[in-house]
């Protein structure tokens, strides 16, 4: 059963996210309440109320719950227990089962390999002991992350083609937390996939887009991909094979590489709408935005389809002063966050330039 007009939708987190899913719910006919401990953040600037409490407040848990039809979350690192409380007395979508997953990069890469989906190779690490008989078995180099929290480039810190001694201390500049090395692959590019699956168990995927990444932060997205069409399936089969292991409903973005002979290996999931998606709302007649709204809500999924081609680029710090200049274009579409303070890294906006498919 579909929620009806002038209900309240609930979202923990108050970023740009938060925002755009407050825009697309009102557009549907919903109300929404943001749940973030920031005052004025960008999405209660377009959002019905906001309670400004911390993530994993009781009372302001329960306040949301008492106030909303559903409630959903626009980041990944919502405390698991907190959703976990909400999901007793509200319906929780995405479920509090895929930020288990996503939350640890260990428990997502065995989870992607429990249901037949490759990953680079990884081993736990939970001492310098560990990263120098892990970096011996992978050569000397790879990447080595924190497995909770870090985002754009953040918790890391890269070996290339290094003796496999001499690390003592690594762990403790990595903050002494539970830690994971991952290999290098040699891919010739980046893709994902945003998907979403319905109350109704009905899936709609996108079209994978082409990601290029600078400084760990994504830099653009561009459609069409230049992969193969099997390979292109093969992406949304696997992103559909997540969504159905996690009995999910919403948008998921799911990152690949793409190998020399079209294979893909899994990077990360997401279980929120996604920066390479953004491209979905110049391009799509109906967004990620919005088809998640139609998810958690019961509602129809829309038509995945694109009408045009197109390049998304994020605004990053300073970049938000080229917007007058972007605004003179012809066949551009900007979108900026509502961000007081441009500072290094810091995701101000993103604009879309479109063509029409031929």
């Amino acid at each position: 059963m579909s929620l009806p007009a002038g209900s309240s939708i609930g979202i923990i987190g108050g970023g740009q996210l938060g925002r755009t899913l407050a825009v697309a719910a009102a557009r549907l006919g919903y109300r929404t309440i943001i749940l973030e401990p920031q005052a004025d953040c960008p999405a209660a600037q377009v959002a019905n109320r906001q309670i400004t409490a911390a993530y994993d407040d009781a009372d302001a848990l329960a306040e949301l719950a008492a106030v909303s039809a559903v409630v959903t979350y626009e980041f990944e690192n919502v405390p698991v227990a907190a959703a976990g409380a909400l999901a007793a007395k509200v319906p929780v979508y995405p479920p509090p089962r895929a930020l288990e997953v996503a939350q640890d990069r260990v428990a997502e890469k065995l989870f992607l390999n429990g249901i037949g989906i490759r990953t680079a190779d990884f081993r736990s690490v939970d001492n310098d002991d560990e990263l120098t008989a892990a970096l011996r078995e992978f050569g000397g180099s790879g990447i080595l992350k924190t497995r909770r929290m870090g985002y754009d480039g953040k918790g890391q810190r890269v070996f290339r083609n290094m003796e496999t001694g001499g690390f003592a201390g690594t762990c403790e500049t990595m903050g002494n937390v539970p830690l994971i090395l991952e290999s290098f692959v040699a891919f010739e590019r980046e893709i994902s996939v945003i998907a979403a699956r319905g109350l109704d168990g009905a899936v709609a995927a996108y079209d994978p887009a082409e990601n290029v990444h600078r400084d760990g932060i994504l830099h653009t997205s561009t459609l069409p991909a230049q992969i193969r069409l099997e390979t292109a399936a093969t992406a949304q089969g696997s992103a559909a094979k997540i969504l159905a292991a996690l009995d999910y409903v919403g948008v998921i973005g799911v990152e690949f590489f793409v190998l020399a002979d079209g294979t893909l290996l899994a990077n990360e999931m997401a279980p929120r709408v996604h920066n390479s998606g953004h491209w979905t709302e110049a391009a799509c007649i109906v967004s990620q935005f919005e088809q998640h709204i139609r998810a958690i809500a019961g509602l129809p999924l829309g038509n995945p389809g694109r009408h045009s081609n197109c390049i998304m680029e994020n605004l990053i710090g300073d970049d938000v002063l080229r917007v007058p200049a972007l605004l003179a274009e012809p066949d551009l579409m900007l979108h900026l966050y509502g961000k007081a303070e441009a500072r290094p890294g810091r995701k101000m906006g993103h604009f879309t330039r479109i063509s029409r498919r031929s």
